[in-house]
């Protein structure tokens, strides 16, 4: 076990070194969500209390879920998909190791929109359950992001469109710029995403005020996370033998 997790951690260095320490990389992760906010935003009677979790929500979401949908389909067009999986290597250990790669660059990205919620608006954003949460939902978005890499696709391009259909209808159901209380019938889908809970979590901290009390959402984060990861094992598992 010790071993697959250094190995792990070698995939993680590789991960950084390869596709995430671009400059388009972090660009991308840091404009899109402030993009949408801004857009959002614009002429709408919303306090910025309301609207920075959802900034700090999206931000996390898009960092941690930038590339790793297309690692997989990535690595499978360049042949070093095969020579890893026919190394002394388990499967789960190299997806562990592109999770805490995303994870690590997630985190990140999200530390500069906790430090100008500091400085700008002082916010009391340091919190233990808003960094518990932080970690986990990383953690969440980030086995989301390998879950859709599953696909047995050799083209980035086809999993990005793929990703593109399922992140973009996710920040638009989880509450971000609609409260989940005025969202209607459509409330009980906001349930079905783990965004969801990350923002209601980073809204209680910033306003006082959530639908769900910290720990719940802690909770129902960390079995999302649970539940991708081990699906996401069982699905690049049953692809495998697709891909070559």
């Amino acid at each position: 076990m010790l071993q697959q997790l250094k190995k792990s951690l070698a995939i993680t260095k590789k991960d950084l070194s390869i596709y995430y320490l671009r400059g388009p990389v972090i660009i991308q992760g840091l404009l899109i969500p402030a993009f949408l906010f801004i857009s959002f935003s614009f002429k709408r009677d919303a306090s910025i209390e309301f609207l920075f979790p959802g900034l700090l929500g999206m931000a996390l979401f898009f960092a941690v879920s930038a590339v790793t949908p297309v690692i997989a389909p990535w690595e499978t067009k360049m042949n070093t998909l095969e020579r890893l999986v026919s190394s002394p290597i388990a499967l789960w250990a190299i997806l562990f190791g592109d999770i805490l790669a995303s994870v690590l660059f997630g985190l990140f990205i999200t530390s500069f929109i906790l430090i100008s919620g500091i400085f700008l608006f002082g916010f009391q954003v340091i919190t233990l359950p808003l960094i518990i949460g932080t970690l986990i939902g990383a953690f969440c978005f980030s086995s989301l992001g390998i879950l859709m890499s599953a696909h047995p696709a050799n083209q980035p391009s086809d999993i990005m469109l793929f990703s593109t259909l399922i992140k973009f209808p996710l920040i638009f159901i989880s509450g971000v710029f609609v409260p989940i209380s005025q969202m209607g019938s459509f409330k009980f889908l906001s349930f079905l995403s783990p965004l969801t809970y990350y923002i209601d979590l980073a809204r209680g901290v910033v306003q006082g005020t959530s639908e769900f009390a910290p720990g719940f959402n802690l909770v129902i984060l960390l079995l999302f996370t649970i539940a991708l990861m081990f699906i996401a094992i069982k699905w690049h598992k049953r692809s495998l033998s697709k891909r070559f």
